[in-house]
């Protein structure tokens, strides 16, 4: 059974821990996290159901030997998370986040990327970001599908999803509810948008060896067709309730990769879709989508004996073994 060290109680990081327990696949022996309503907490008065006598902690100074892996699902800016991650890969623990910008970190922290991976090797440990997206459905995922390719000259990927299921802080994130004049300061602020399309984007690219010469990405609202219930309240007719991106890849001229995104409040026809243009030519559609929160929380716990069993260094889903579904520890 997994002695986990979880860092960031956020309701995401709440649905991981509650469905490590659940799922019988270990325990946490100790939670971090700095905000002053948590730190000091009993973690069972924090998670809803759980019997546990763990402490809420505001640092890191955790025994690297009472715990076998690490969860991080704090930030999505690998920026902000890089405190967090030298100081538990300076103790030599294994280590899953959350954070998209570490599903492919060479794209926008290079020079952290080579630095953590540096320190994980020296030290022992391994570091990993995952999530259902990025991390599986626009990345990992086309490239397993690829599998069965005699040849591949370009992919397309497309993730339109329904967002009333999904956790309220994800629904601020694509703007739920904002005007037009609120949902443009926030993009020009960085914190209105799907974080991760780039990273997916060059994940694809990298792995399939398909040459990004330059690449482009914009953002728009999708605005609500009739009132629409939220998270967040009532969403009247004509406001914004949700958020289309799109990356797009070239060589050249030549469109190479293309990813479109869209999460909206009342989504029609929600579905997962993944195109391959070669040899032979693959589409393959899951209708009604996958939900988001209940994937990342099971790719995160799956994603743990796969890094685990991994040389030390930083990872992608590329260079661990196959993750799948981890069944309860016996």
């Amino acid at each position: 059974m997994l002695r986990i060290l979880h860092v960031g109680l956020g309701p995401l990081g709440v649905k991981i821990v509650t469905d490590l327990h659940e799922r019988g696949l270990g325990r946490v022996v100790a939670a971090v996290d700095v905000a002053p309503p948590l730190a000091g907490r009993k973690l069972a008065d924090v998670v809803a159901g759980l019997q546990s006598d763990v402490v809420v902690r505001a640092d890191l100074d955790v025994d690297p030997r009472s715990y076998d892996a690490a969860i991080v699902t704090t930030s999505s800016d690998m920026g902000a998370c890089a405190p967090t991650f030298h100081a538990l890969l300076e103790r030599g623990a294994t280590v899953v986040s959350t954070c998209e910008e570490l599903s492919w970190p060479y794209l926008r922290h290079a020079a952290l990327a080579r630095d953590l991976d540096a320190l994980a090797r020296k030290t022992g440990g391994r570091l990993l970001g995952t999530g259902v997206n990025p991390g599986f459905l626009m990345d990992a995922f086309p490239v397993a599908a690829t599998a069965i390719s005699r040849s591949v000259r370009g992919v397309e990927v497309h993730r339109f999803q329904d967002a009333s299921s999904r956790r309220i802080p994800f629904q601020k994130k694509i703007g739920v509810g904002l005007d037009d004049a609120q949902f443009s300061a926030q993009v020009a602020a960085g914190t209105l948008r799907h974080v991760g399309l780039g990273e997916s984007l060059h994940f694809v690219a990298a792995r399939l060896g398909l040459k990004v010469s330059r690449w482009e990405e914009d953002i728009a609202p999708v605005y609500a067709d009739r009132d629409l219930p939220s998270g967040l309240g009532l969403v009247p007719e004509g406001r914004i309730c949700g958020v289309r991106q799109e990356a797009r890849g070239y060589d050249g001229h030549r469109l190479v990769v293309n990813l479109k995104f869209q999460a909206a409040i009342g989504q029609q026809d929600p579905h997962d879709r993944v195109i391959v243009d070669g040899v032979p030519a693959i589409d393959l559609v899951w209708r009604g989508g996958v939900q988001g929160d209940i994937a990342t929380s099971a790719i995160t716990l799956n994603a743990i004996a796969a890094l685990r069993a991994a040389p030390p260094g930083l990872h992608t889903m590329a260079t661990i073994p196959l993750v799948s579904c981890t069944p309860p520890a016996s």
